[in-house]
């Protein structure tokens, strides 16, 4: 079971790192270099909605509608350079090593409410762990809402899997073959029924922790967490920013979270840039994870499986 939660923490980042891989969470008041991504991705937002309010527009849109819409903003919040120096500036703020630390670019993320739209530029993930996603142990996630939110629309944390592992799908994911097949699939006009990696079994959402902070306001949790999106039915589309990170030394050293259940092979590491100048992490420490991440027999000794092939 989780035991801590660090409210606006002292600590240096050597050791928030040390305990959110013991899988704690760290949760921040909103600050000036959060703001201002949060303020640079409102502008996109709400000069693409127009006169309409983004958290209502659900409301005077068809789902069809609302998708092609976010399709016009969201790449540009994702790819453009301001996003990125608002990044640097941001993880400097949070005593980030910019010579060792990398980050993927930030999502701007919609949960509508009811239902209205789930997939698409809206995907809904079902509850999950990242490193099902190739994503290695040492990644670590950021996520703050963008507008207000609540308990009925956050993101809730389920500590009791931390020491429990969950028969799922990963195994059957490799982050490069799939984004290959995606292409494909969608250049030939063929449908998407890819599965994701999801638990075979329902989990249990009890005991569950939801964080509701201000606009702007930071938690940051291991990838390894288990943690889903709270299905919202408060009548308002929810907006938020996540983005990871993941430290040189903790790569070098495969230092992070536990690996209790999480069979993928390849790595999300391909997606990372250096905080000091944006360079990406050197070719040959994205190859040593390429073929996945080994499962802990406990949580203390690593075991070596078989890579399983893929589908």
């Amino acid at each position: 079971m989780m035991n801590t939660i660090f409210f606006d923490s002292p600590l240096a980042d050597d050791e928030r790192r040390a305990q959110l891989y013991q899988g704690q969470l760290f949760a921040f008041q909103p600050r000036a270099s959060v703001l201002a991504l949060v303020n640079y991705a409102r502008e996109l937002t709400e000069a693409a909605f127009g006169d309409l309010d983004p958290e209502t527009a659900q409301h005077a849109m068809s789902a069809s509608e609302f998708d092609d819409l976010l399709a016009t903003f969201k790449p540009e919040f994702i790819n453009s350079a301001r996003t990125k120096q608002l990044m640097q500036n941001l993880l400097r703020d949070f005593g980030c090593d910019p010579e060792k630390t990398y980050f993927d670019v930030p999502r701007l993320r919609s949960a509508t409410s009811h239902d209205f739209l789930v997939s698409g530029m809206a995907h809904r993930f079902e509850t999950h762990r990242d490193s099902w996603f190739s994503a290695c142990l040492s990644q670590l996630n950021w996520w703050f809402p963008v507008y207000a939110h609540e308990s009925g629309n956050a993101v809730a944390f389920h500590p009791a899997y931390w020491h429990q592992a969950v028969p799922n799908g990963s195994e059957h994911y490799h982050m490069k073959a799939w984004f290959a097949e995606g292409a494909r699939l969608k250049a030939a006009g063929e449908p998407d029924q890819r599965p994701r990696p999801e638990a075979y079994k329902p989990l249990e959402a009890d005991p569950q922790i939801r964080l509701v902070l201000p606009p702007g306001g930071v938690t940051i949790f291991a990838g390894a967490q288990m943690h889903s999106t709270v299905h919202n039915e408060t009548g308002k589309t929810r907006w938020s920013i996540d983005f990871r990170t993941v430290h040189l030394d903790d790569l070098l050293n495969h230092r992070g979270a536990p690996n209790l259940d999480s069979r993928c092979t390849g790595t999300n590491l391909v997606d990372f840039y250096r905080v000091s100048d944006l360079a990406r992490l050197p070719q040959d420490i994205i190859s040593r994870y390429e073929p996945g991440t080994p499962l802990l027999a406990d949580l203390s000794q690593r075991t070596q499986v078989p890579q399983p092939s893929l589908p």
